[in-house]
């Protein structure tokens, strides 16, 4: 007892009849741990921390007749070890740590007569676990008869049993049960699921187990964009099974799902989207599954504009402009590949600056129709990436139920080619006049606001040509793709109307000698 001892003693008399460790620190019984003392009738092994037991462990005992393993660490038991065991009688696994039981476990203990299985881990086992034993089987055929079979004890309480179809035939066993098999105690209690749990096995009827069923109210689902959806099927199956949801073939994050049980057999599952946009449209699949099968049922789901989509030089607005309700925009950072913008509510949000959306136009300068996209509350940045070369592009920002007012557009160029942005890159900055704004941008970039367009040929043909000239002396003996293509750009595209871009530039802006490159320069698309 409390013995500092880790393994089985070698020198053990060979006529010992009895050994007794407890509380010791033996963590396994290895392959003939005791074929030195095959007299051995009881071997009680209480309370150590043996967590592995070799199938051959009990090799050389054939007269052990009780083996007690109360308070191990046992997760499993080689059931098989008991052949060496035949007229074992007692067995005693009580607060261990098992969770499963086959069914030939008991196959070898023909003439056990106490079996303790309690505090443990079972949670699902079959009947034909008993089916199996060899003491039921012979009570079953003695039945009516004078034959007197000797009782046998079973502790199967303090388990966490999970009472769902898969423990049908146990609980039907165990209502059946009687002499000469004794229950220990016959009030075994389940633990899930949640509404059967505290439940004894006799108040519980357990229906067969079903491959999961799903289905939903509607498959086809049209919603305005911006508001939260929430998509809802329902799984009957025995027992619960998993579900989860897909899109595009991409699991969706759990934290976005939420299944819970309305009945026995019948779970309902919800995927809420939030701020639904167009680009969430498509077929949504919401998958079942348990230990028979999976089905699945896909929802399709629509989004559409809440409003009719406005043309890109009108802006005509669907609804009222509420007082005050404007927002400035700006280009918070640019690359070559794109741009973010940020923007601010200046009043349109201040009552309810959490509740207030945004609507973004995105699309090419001359583009009919541009994409939209709506921005929930709280969100004020947009990037703006996987951009052509040499475009001309403009994004605009407006409160939801408005359109785009002067000043809440961005209009910039992406770069001809890769050669030329890595060039640019070289340059700290390229200071664009758009008439009397100057705007500061990175390199690969060329950015003006849509509200410097009505003014500017009112004002361009005065400022336009001075800055060509500083331009030309200063871009001397330098190549078209550096500064000195940015203001001819700026002057043929911003400081004229559409209907004379066609004019030709002066001769004197190409340097002598000097071949026009055969691409596009994308200061030229203004």
């Amino acid at each position: 007892m409390s013995a500092l001892l880790r393994q089985i003693p070698a020198n053990i008399p060979q006529d010992i009849r009895k050994i007794r460790i407890e509380n010791s620190h033996l963590t396994e019984l290895p392959r003939g741990s005791f074929e030195n003392v095959s007299a051995l009738e009881y071997l009680w092994l209480n309370f150590n921390n043996i967590t592995v037991m070799h199938i051959k462990s009990l090799e050389y005992l054939p007269a052990l007749q009780e083996l007690r393993l109360q308070g191990n660490k046992l997760s499993s038991v080689p059931w098989t070890a008991f052949q060496d065991t035949p007229i074992l009688k007692i067995l005693d696994l009580k607060h261990n740590r098992l969770d499963v039981l086959p069914e030939h476990a008991l196959r070898y203990l023909p003439n056990l007569t106490y079996l303790d299985l309690s505090s443990n881990q079972l949670t699902i086992i079959s009947r034909d676990v008993f089916y199996n034993w060899p003491v039921y089987q012979r009570s079953q055929r003695t039945e009516g008869q004078i034959e007197a079979i000797s009782n046998a004890v079973l502790a199967l309480h303090d388990n966490p049993w999970i009472c769902d179809c898969r423990l049908r035939g146990f609980v039907q066993f165990i209502k059946s049960v009687g002499p000469p098999i004794i229950l220990m105690n016959s009030y075994l209690t389940c633990s899930s699921p949640k509404f059967r749990t505290g439940k004894f096995f006799h108040e519980v009827e357990l229906n067969s187990c079903m491959k999961p069923l799903t289905s939903a109210l509607d498959t086809n689902l049209t919603v305005p964009a911006g508001l939260n959806i929430t998509l809802t099927c329902f799984v009957q199956a025995s027992p619960s099974p998993a579900v989860w949801w897909t899109y595009a073939l991409k699991l969706l994050r759990a934290f976005n799902v939420t299944t819970e049980p309305i009945s026995e057999e019948t779970v309902r599952s919800e995927l809420l989207i939030p701020a639904a946009r167009p680009a969430d449209a498509g077929n949504y699949t919401c998958t079942a599954a348990n230990f028979l099968g999976n089905t699945s049922v896909a929802i399709n789901l629509r989004v559409v504009a809440p409003w009719a989509s406005t043309t890109p030089r009108g802006w005509a607005p669907i609804a009222p402009a509420e007082p005050g309700a404007h927002v400035e925009v700006r280009i918070a950072k640019q690359t070559v590949y794109g741009i973010t913008l940020e923007w601010f509510a200046a009043a349109a949000a201040a009552a309810e600056p959490g509740e207030t959306w945004y609507t973004l136009l995105v699309g090419r300068y001359d583009a009919a129709q541009k994409d939209t996209i709506y921005i929930g509350p709280g969100v004020n940045t947009y990037s703006v990436t996987d951009l052509l070369p040499a475009t001309k592009y403009e994004v605009c920002v407006a409160v939801r139920n408005q359109a785009p007012r002067k000043g809440q557009c961005v209009v910039f160029v992406t770069g001809s080619d890769v050669s030329q942005m890595e060039q640019r890159e070289k340059l700290i900055h390229i200071v664009v006049i758009v008439c009397a704004m100057v705007l500061a941008v990175p390199a690969g970039m060329y950015a003006c606001t849509a509200e410097a367009l009505p003014g500017c040929l009112a004002r361009c043909p005065r400022a336009c040509p001075r800055r060509r000239r500083g331009g030309q002396a200063q871009a001397a003996g330098s190549k078209e793709s550096t500064l000195d293509s940015i203001p001819a750009g700026s002057e043929d595209g911003l400081c004229r109307p559409e209907d004379i871009h066609s004019t030709r530039r002066p001769p004197g802006r190409e340097e002598p000698g000097k071949n026009r490159p055969p691409h596009r320069n994308s200061a030229d698309l203004y």
